[in-house]
């Protein structure tokens, strides 16, 4: 038996998970989380086999609620559900450790059998994620890419710095490089396009 946590914002599709999986294999939904926050609270209290968790949720999203985990249960095995996989997104997460990746679109059968596999210690990227991940075009690097995400949240040099724990000077760096490889006049204008592209 293979206890799970689910977590999803969109209600309609979590209670329909919890109510398939069960009946497509040997699988106990523990708990139910709407939000990042909850899925933090609900992973840790539980200790499911398997966290199953859409990317994309309201407050702390997926990527952040599994930072979290991370640092109280490191070997926790996650199953990231995705609409978009965003070019840098799959890299992210699988440096956070997430074992598996699939589209939130799929079977539910196909999603038990990929727990099962995470559950028996493999990873496991579905091919149409991969393929979208792979095609990767974005020319900033992973400090660029974070100094512009704070950025587009409307925080300052010193903020950013702050933030990042950087020098004011080496943030004003990353977004002079930033401002150059995306051709834009200024930090807002860099982060909105790395936004455009879906490098954010």
């Amino acid at each position: 038996m293979t206890t799970v946590v689910l977590a999803d914002d969109e209600a309609l599709l979590r209670k329909a998970m919890a109510a398939l999986l069960p009946l497509e294999g040997d699988i106990t939904v523990l708990a139910e989380a709407e939000n990042g926050a909850e899925a933090v609270e609900a992973t840790l209290r539980h200790r499911p086999d398997v966290l199953v968790i859409d990317l994309e949720m309201p407050g702390v999203d997926g990527l952040g609620a599994v930072a979290e985990i991370r640092r109280t249960r490191p070997d926790q095995v996650i199953l990231m559900l995705t609409r978009h996989a965003k070019p840098g997104v799959l890299r992210k997460a699988l440096k956070l450790g997430v074992q598996g990746f699939v589209s939130k679109a799929a079977d539910p059968a196909h999603i038990t059998s990929v727990i099962g596999v995470l559950h028996g210690g493999k990873r496991w990227i579905d091919p149409d994620v991969s393929a979208l991940a792979l095609v990767d075009d974005c020319p900033l690097t992973d400090r660029e890419l974070d100094v512009l995400r704070v950025t587009g949240e409307g925080y300052s040099v010193a903020d950013i710095a702050a933030q990042l724990h950087l020098a004011q000077g080496t943030v004003r760096n990353y977004l002079s490089n930033a401002m150059q490889k995306t051709q834009t006049q200024t930090r807002h204008e860099a982060a909105r396009y790395a936004r455009e592209h879906d490098w954010l």
